[in-house]
């Protein structure tokens, strides 16, 4: 079992993704558990990062890949702790920071997706108003393309 670090030699492993589990359910629970269907290598429990509860779900790795696909044919759908487990193999490794998702986009940027450039149009219209303000131009009149001093009713004189 691993508490926060690494696992021994898990080259090789296959692991299992077990869901619906309650926040009181241990690694050694789960052992007691999949032990039946082989020998296990490893068990994760993801731990929320600030009040370091369960997430609901664990990882439990197997050295064998026959004895990983004989746990999800037995276990799942099988009652602990007063809930039914839902097993499936893992689809991706553990994440290399125990903080930030190897899958994250929102906290990494080479993963995120790119941000859509803005419209040229849209850039043009701001700095064409940024140099009409600084002429002395309203903001209406800027719209209306006015000149400064040009009145829009041509009978009054602009003094």
């Amino acid at each position: 079992m691993s508490y926060g670090r690494p696992p021994p030699r898990i080259d090789g492993m296959v692991s299992l993704k077990v869901d619906n589990l309650t926040y009181r359910t241990t690694p050694e629970d789960l052992r007691r558990v999949f032990e039946r269907c082989g020998d296990v290598g490893d068990i994760y429990i993801p731990r929320d990062r600030y009040t370091r509860e369960s997430r609901g779900f664990a990882f439990v790795r197997f050295y064998d890949r026959r004895d990983a696909e004989e746990a999800l044919d037995s276990l799942d759908g099988r009652m602990l702790d007063g809930r039914e487990l839902r097993v499936q193999m893992a689809r991706y490794g553990r994440p290399s920071s125990p903080y930030r998702s190897r899958y994250d986009p929102i906290h990494d940027r080479a993963l995120a997706p790119a941000a859509a450039p803005a419209p040229a149009r849209a850039a043009a219209r701001t700095r064409d108003r940024t140099l009409a303000l600084a002429r002395g131009l309203t903001p209406k009149a800027h719209a209306a393309g006015l000149a400064p001093g040009h009145d829009p009713v041509p009978d009054r004189a602009i003094k």
